[in-house]
């Protein structure tokens, strides 16, 4: 259970930095767009979509070890 709680920390994490990095990168693909080389801006455009896979592949690993301690999953 102990090594369930870790993992729910980590998990959490996951979806709090994926988030941050999301808004992050959403801000420089679009009203940032003009002030950034097309090198950045393509960066900004993949880093979004990287971001947000890490979003849900993190919730989704967070719903698995809330469930695996027997929480409730919402």
């Amino acid at each position: 259970m102990e090594r369930f709680e870790k993992w729910l920390v980590i998990s959490n994490a996951a979806v709090l930095v994926s988030f941050l990095g999301l808004l992050l990168t959403v801000m420089l693909a679009y009203p940032l767009a003009d002030a950034l080389a097309l090198p950045v801006q393509i960066a900004a455009h993949m880093g979004t979509l990287l971001f947000a896979v890490g979003v849900k592949i993190a919730y989704v690993a967070r719903l698995a070890f809330l469930s695996k301690l027997g929480r409730p999953v919402h």
